[in-house]
């Protein structure tokens, strides 16, 4: 059954589980994952604590790194609320992303005309409890599963769950990932669970949510590129300037290639000349994790 999730074309027509290895590789044990916290780069990781609202409305504190060894940082994140991305992997963790990209190939080669031209990767260590509330990604994007048990959402691209004006603002880095959410969009889900060793591709921009499953859950999430989306993302973020200056662009569903490359390299020039200022580069931090706090987030030490 074609199932697809968003309404922009792509390869990727539906939510699809695929095999992969690297769970038995050791990549996720407790020690492999104490050395990698003690020498990852601190400015590249990233420690969420998520709250929800009766409406499934979130709210986010970011942490700093702290002084926790890699060993101590790991069972603040065991014995917490905490969802820690750690960007950057094809440089932080070499040997896992030599191994991971060769599973993406056998990925790619199940998807006719799928070519990524660019890929990037965030491994993910999550408490029992931690969710990742409704977003979208401005990637495809391959979740490697490893440890754990994870619950995936994934709903329709239209214009109700996905209106493209906040894609915009994602695109052009205004906002973060988080797009209106709705609990109504609960009936239009589909609901996968991802147990180690299992893969997950969903179609492009498809807006998704996740809830750990009572377990420590380990995930290599691997974004990439091809050149019809990053002509999108050009188009999508030309759009976002034209609509802080008061124009009104139309959406880029309705263009053509021709008219989503010219966008794209329009996009190019006005980040040379600063078209937009992120408004995301830097976030004030909330707590610093630790072991046997609340949530395990404790306050930052001087």
């Amino acid at each position: 059954m074609n199932d697809r999730r968003t309404r922009y074309p792509g390869p990727i027509a539906e939510a699809k589980k695929h095999p992969h290895t690297l769970n038995a590789r050791g990549f996720a044990a407790d020690a492999a994952l104490a050395q990698v916290l003690d020498t990852y780069p601190a400015h590249l990781i990233d420690i969420n604590l998520y709250d929800y609202d009766d409406e499934g409305q979130a709210s986010l504190k970011t942490g700093a790194r702290g002084r926790l060894s890699g060993e101590g940082l790991l069972e603040a994140i065991q014995g917490g609320r905490l969802w820690v991305n750690l960007r950057g992997v094809e440089t932080g963790c070499p040997a896992l992303w030599a191994a991971a990209m060769e599973a993406f190939k056998d990925i790619q080669a199940t998807y006719p005309g799928m070519k990524a031209v660019k890929n990037a990767g965030q491994l993910i260590l999550s408490s029992p409890a931690a969710k990742v509330p409704y977003h979208f990604d401005a990637s495809g994007v391959v979740l490697f599963h490893m440890r754990g048990r994870k619950r995936l959402f994934v709903y329709p691209g239209d214009e109700t769950h996905l209106p493209e004006i906040a894609m915009e603002q994602v695109v052009a880095r205004q906002t973060a990932e988080e797009i209106p959410y709705s609990r109504a969009f609960e009936a239009y889900a589909r609901v996968i669970d991802l147990e180690p060793g299992e893969a997950l591709t969903w179609p492009l921009y498809a807006p998704h949510r996740v809830e750990n499953l009572d377990r420590f859950c380990v995930s290599l999430s691997m974004d990439f590129q091809t050149w019809p989306s990053r002509l999108r993302n050009g188009a999508l973020y030309t759009n976002a300037v034209l609509r802080s200056r008061g124009l009104s662009p139309r959406f880029t569903d309705g263009m053509a290639m021709p008219e989503l490359a010219a966008r794209w390299a329009a996009s190019l020039a006005l980040k040379r000349v600063g078209g937009l200022k992120s408004r995301i580069a830097t976030f004030e931090r909330d707590f610093e994790p630790e072991i046997g706090a609340a949530d395990g987030a404790g306050a930052i030490r001087a």
